[in-house]
């Protein structure tokens, strides 16, 4: 950060409300982790006990999966506005204390939650029966006992980690410390968030649409079509590009602290080692070579021609890759028409 021009610059109102504020707490790893790592540790851990009771009682593990998305999405609604009312203050009153990159940031948290609770939900009411994924696990000794505390468990610390992002910039009466770039850096970081959100966001999109209308016509080849032609996993790349987005509009916002970075490293991680492409395709490797030696044919030879989270680079003049790009572009310029109707270029 250039602190000579940004010494020049106006101070955000955000920032201004927050150093105003004797009682702040600086936005260390200590000052993180009181007041916003913990308590969303707190929330994801409730919510998850609750979940396991469910999951438990009707036998059905993917009653963990709701929670990926709506847990995130309830712990930015509390953070932005539900304290404040369980401190005494109303909702319009909350809600007014935030500034439009706070706004739009929690925004861009509800929309991608509510995306993917739809996606998990129709997909559990079209089976009818547990995931494919844990229907063997649950048959291990022991199951419901250990591994399954531990695997909700796990996955509660893994949303408050993942949720750092928005958790601290919606935290700005008790945090202190935030930081950017010049005005004029910032606009550029902003733009950048906006198109990598939407691009990231249309990516899960159009790669569950695609492929469950796949299945709908009930062909019997393997689906590398679409998006799906970019990667193996797009909706689990896409995910990710839209986690990668929100640091990165924090520090457009000025409401930035390097500890944000951790959120989406640590959604990555959890992407590509335990929950996402990695764990998806172990489960076809095995199902296609039992029932569907086709399929299990036409996974391994799309094995070595597309790569599973990153694509290749002569994948830029797919057209489905330009596609996204384009997509991206158009959400930076939505993001810079709302941001000059709205603050009149006073951002």
């Amino acid at each position: 950060m250039n602190n000579i021009a940004r010494q020049t610059e106006p101070v955000p109102s955000h920032l201004l409300n927050s150093i105003s504020l004797g009682h702040a707490i600086p936005a260390t790893t200590i000052g993180i982790a009181r007041s916003a790592l913990l308590p969303s540790i707190a929330l994801h851990g409730g919510l998850s006990v609750i979940a396991y009771g469910i999951s438990r009682s009707t036998d059905r593990v993917e009653v963990k999966d709701y929670l990926w998305a709506t847990g995130m999405v309830t712990n930015a609604w509390y953070t932005a506005v539900g304290r404040h009312m369980v401190s005494g203050k109303s909702f319009g009153s909350a809600w007014s204390g935030l500034d439009f990159y706070q706004k739009v940031l929690l925004g861009a948290v509800t929309v991608w939650g509510t995306r993917l609770t739809y996606r998990v939900a129709s997909r559990s009411l079209q089976r009818g029966d547990d995931d494919a994924r844990y229907i063997e696990v649950k048959k291990e000794p022991g199951f419901w006992n250990r591994d399954a505390v531990i695997l909700f468990g796990m996955e509660a610390v893994f949303q408050a980690i993942i949720a750092l992002p928005f958790t601290t910039a919606l935290s700005v009466d008790e945090l202190t410390g935030f930081v950017g770039p010049t005005r004029k850096l910032a606009q550029y970081a902003r733009w950048a968030a906006a198109g990598l959100f939407t691009s990231g966001l249309m990516l899960e999109t159009l790669s569950d649409y695609q492929l469950e209308a796949h299945k709908q016509a009930e062909r019997p080849d393997l689906y590398t079509s679409g998006v799906w032609s970019i990667v193996r996993h797009p909706n689990y790349l896409g995910d990710a590009l839209c986690h990668f987005a929100l640091p990165l509009w924090c520090y457009g916002a000025r409401l930035f602290t390097p500890l944000q970075a951790i959120g989406p490293v640590a959604n990555y991680l959890f992407l590509r080692l335990i929950g996402g492409d990695k764990q998806n395709e172990e489960y076809q490797l095995e199902r296609y070579s039992k029932h569907n030696p086709t399929k299990h044919q036409q996974l391994q030879q799309w094995r070595a021609e597309k790569n599973s989270f990153w694509p290749r680079f002569r994948e830029i003049g797919n057209p489905w890759t330009l596609a996204m790009v384009g997509v991206g572009l158009l959400g930076a310029i939505a993001e810079f028409s709302l941001e000059s109707r709205i603050l009149g270029g006073a951002a």
